[in-house]
């Protein structure tokens, strides 16, 4: 299932007849094909960027952490030339991380360097997919927290850092990238 940051349903056409994985794989690319915001003097028009890729524990039995990588890969690129097509100006950085409490993988672009990502804790923009990708497709209950583990919220939380993997996706990009 693929959604908007707000949680509005996206529909996902399959890849392929009878694998709920690459229903999964589909969704992911089809987020190239929704609308792009690229604004640096408005972040919140932005969040429209971010999308929410989850599968359940049934669909990732049929994925690898290779073809979810190579798909988010495929992505970025796909990414790229939108931003290119735009002529848009300006810095601009596709991310991926693992929401482990939701139990799904999130996406998103924006008009920002990497190490100036708009969260709201300490991140790490990890260089590797793979491991974000592997904890992911490992989790047996995916955004399942038992009971008691719920902890009571207090003013002075804190919470763990976590990796998020970067792709500078600037119209022309820095470094000779392709």
């Amino acid at each position: 299932m693929i959604s908007r940051d707000g949680g509005t349903p996206v529909a996902a056409r399959t890849a392929g007849p009878g694998h709920t994985g690459r229903v999964f794989l589909q969704a992911i690319l089809n987020v190239a094909n929704e609308p792009l915001v690229l604004s640096p003097a408005d972040p919140q028009a932005e969040r429209d960027n971010t999308w929410w890729l989850g599968a359940s524990p049934h669909e990732r039995l049929g994925l690898s952490v290779t073809e979810v990588v190579a798909t988010f890969e495929e992505l970025a690129g796909r990414i790229r030339a939108r931003v290119r097509e735009m002529a848009f100006g300006g810095t601009a950085t596709f991310y991926v991380w693992h929401d482990e409490p939701a139990g799904q993988l999130r996406c998103a672009t924006g008009s920002v360097p990497p190490e100036r990502l708009r969260f709201g804790g300490d991140f790490n923009p990890a260089g590797e997919l793979k491991g974000i990708v592997t904890e992911f497709l490992a989790e047996a209950q995916p955004g399942f927290i038992p009971f008691m583990d719920i902890e009571p919220v207090s003013s002075d939380v804190t919470h763990p850092t976590f990796d998020v993997w970067t792709v500078d996706v600037t119209a022309v990009p820095a470094h000779g990238q392709p």
